[in-house]
């Protein structure tokens, strides 16, 4: 990757991270991808030198730096031949924990984010549902008061819940209000803090089986009459919506960066071997039907490389708090923004995995070589948090000014 023109911050952050990584080869990846085995030892030593709480507050023990720099933190995480499964141990205790530095009340933002930044807990994020996917605002989970107004029952079920077998907080999305009683669908939702603690009654979870990523579990949660105390609801009761959309523009960047990161280990691998690979005696690389398709993938990562860090430095600039801050970037414009970079980082990082898998012919489909994983996980960018279509629905209607079509 060319890293001209990246801040300062930004190049301390990814000499860090790679070097950190280093100590993690291709084959611990192999390893714990074929055995679905989480990455602990990541987790542990990112922990140790105070990364995970990079975007969190300084007084809390974070580094107080934006979704600029942790951006790049994932993007190196991935590129170091990580991955998205070791991109994806710590992505939600970057990203989810967002919403509640800035919506939480400074007891709770003491008390939920500190041992968060320590490694001591960890954070998965509970909104997806199996029967409304992409329909947020259709959610049914439901987080009801009990009578004696100490705390709350949740009752539902969660989908494609990425680290509940080791997490032990959630922050869940669920409706207080029912949804035939608000004006608007948006209203009635709430945001929580919650203790997720498997051993508990009423609280369950069950791994997916899943194609790529598989160092990091994804899950079904179920929801049967858990409770939860008072002082884990974030911000109003009812602005729930509003309060998690801070954190999933946020996300936009992680998971482009992540892409990025991917798609860049993918074409490193393939680059050397098709400097390497001798056939009729020549190597592979010097012809144009290797060379040209490489070429055209990584133009295609380094545009969307611009496009991402564009849209995370709009992010950070919007914020009251940031020192660059810049009153004239509206919300609109982050969203447009990061979802477009999203798509573009997906797409790019995609068609990167899969021309280096085909470039290496045989040799790119065995396991050794490690870019069928890459290929195998870079799916995940493009369907997830949100689909390619519904970013396209959204800058459709959002930039274009066109009718709404869903």
């Amino acid at each position: 990757m060319e890293t001209s023109g990246f801040s300062p911050e930004q190049l301390t952050v990814r000499d860090a991270i790679l070097k950190i990584c280093s100590n993690f080869s291709d084959d611990y990846w192999m390893e714990h991808d074929q055995t679905e085995t989480y990455p602990h030892e990541l987790h542990a030593a990112l922990a140790k030198d105070g990364w995970i709480g990079i975007a969190l507050p300084e007084e809390l023990g974070g580094a107080g730096l934006g979704i600029s720099e942790a951006t790049m933190m994932l993007q190196s995480i991935a590129e170091s031949g990580a991955g998205l499964a070791g991109a994806q141990s710590i992505h939600a205790n970057v990203y989810a924990t967002q919403p509640v530095a800035k919506f939480a009340t400074p007891d709770q933002r003491g008390r939920f984010l500190t041992k968060i930044i320590s490694g001591e807990w960890r954070t998965c994020f509970g909104v997806t549902e199996p029967n409304t996917g992409l329909e947020t605002l259709k959610l049914t989970t439901t987080a009801l008061p009990d009578p004696d107004g100490d705390g709350y029952t949740v009752t539902g079920q969660k989908i494609w819940i990425s680290s509940a077998q080791v997490a032990t907080k959630m922050v869940l999305l669920a409706r207080t209000t029912p949804i035939e009683e608000v004006k608007k669908p948006s209203e009635g939702l709430s945001m929580f803090y919650v203790d997720f603690d498997l051993s508990q009654p009423g609280l369950e979870a069950k791994r997916i089986k899943k194609m790529g990523g598989r160092a990091v579990d994804a899950n079904q949660v179920f929801f049967d009459n858990y409770k939860i105390p008072k002082d884990s609801l974030i911000g109003q009761e009812g602005q729930g919506f509003k309060i998690i959309l801070h954190g999933m523009n946020a996300e936009r960047c992680l998971l482009a960066g992540e892409a990025l990161g991917l798609g860049y280990a993918a074409l490193a691998k393939a680059t050397k071997y098709a400097r390497e690979r001798i056939v009729f005696g020549r190597p592979i690389g010097q012809n144009q039907a290797i060379q040209h398709p490489l070429a055209e993938a990584y133009m295609h990562l380094e545009a969307a490389k611009l496009a991402t860090y564009h849209a995370a430095r709009l992010y950070d600039r919007s914020s009251p708090n940031h020192p660059e801050y810049d009153s004239t970037i509206t919300q609109h414009a982050v969203g447009i923004a990061c979802n477009s970079a999203k798509y573009l980082a997906a797409e790019a990082g995609f068609r990167a995995c899969e021309r280096s898998v085909m470039s290496m012919g045989g040799m790119g489909y065995a396991a050794e070589y490690h870019v069928e994983r890459y290929l195998r996980e870079s799916f995940v960018p493009r369907i997830a948090p949100v689909s390619r279509e519904m970013i396209m629905n959204f800058v459709g209607e959002r930039a274009l000014g066109l009718p709404r079509s869903y």
